[in-house]
């Protein structure tokens, strides 16, 4: 689906996928890593359909990439990479509100939205609990916590954090969030994965086991969040 930019000739690129139930589902905006909207995150968003969420996957690089094109424009990941790392906080909340309201305004949604992100994905998935008050759940797989205590105090949303044990320079940024979270009174839930690295959820086979023991317990869990928080009257 394209996503209209008020004001621009330039869309959002995006894509959703939607469950097979008889009810209005909520729904799951899936943030892509630092590699863009891949095949790989195209299917985080078919798994989330096959268990009862309408889920949409935006290309936050819509519109960067050669011709006016988006993720798939460009030939080289680390160029994707570096459009990525280009963009700033204010434009891709912007964009995350405007898919937001486009999901919330199809007749299959419930009303309930939770964000799901990667990597950097996950960074912005906690950041984007920051600065959307109706949000209803974010999940942060190894993306780093705000480093601003003050902002904690503007998160409605439950967080739930699931990060590899070998990723120190995103988990020294876990013991902020537990403190401010805990302070507030606001549901943060962090879980460290033994022997797990960074990526572990797209990287199954690596470090002998342990990203796949990391995946089999960080998926099951994600799901049970997501439910608890977005259907209704479970929250």
């Amino acid at each position: 689906v394209d996503v209209e930019i008020p004001g621009s000739d330039q869309s959002i690129n995006a894509w959703l996928v939607y469950p097979e139930r008889a009810d209005n589902a909520p729904a799951v905006l899936v943030i892509h890593e630092i590699y863009g909207l891949t095949d790989w995150i195209r299917g985080v968003a078919d798994q989330l359909a096959a268990v009862g969420f309408v889920a949409i996957a935006p290309d936050l690089l819509s519109g960067k990439g050669p011709g006016g094109g988006g993720t798939d424009s460009v030939s080289a990941r680390d160029e994707v990479v570096k459009l990525v790392r280009s963009l700033t906080p204010k434009e891709t909340i912007s964009q995350l509100n405007l898919v937001r309201d486009h999901v919330l305004g199809l007749s299959a949604v419930s009303g309930k939205l939770a964000s799901i992100g990667f990597c950097w994905g996950g960074m912005t998935s906690f950041a984007y609990a920051v600065a959307q008050p109706k949000l209803d759940a974010a999940i942060v797989y190894y993306g780093t916590s705000p480093n601003d205590p003050e902002v904690y105090k503007e998160i409605n949303a439950a967080v739930l954090g699931l990060y590899g044990e070998d990723d120190a320079r995103v988990n020294t940024t876990i013991p902020m969030a537990v403190s401010e979270m805990a302070k507030l009174g606001k549901t943060y839930e962090p879980n460290i994965y033994e022997a797990a690295g960074h990526g572990f959820l797209r990287a199954q086979e690596d470090r002998d086991g342990a990203n796949m023991k990391a995946t089999e317990q960080a998926w099951p869990r994600t799901l049970e969040f997501l439910k608890l928080h977005t259907e209704e009257g479970q929250d």
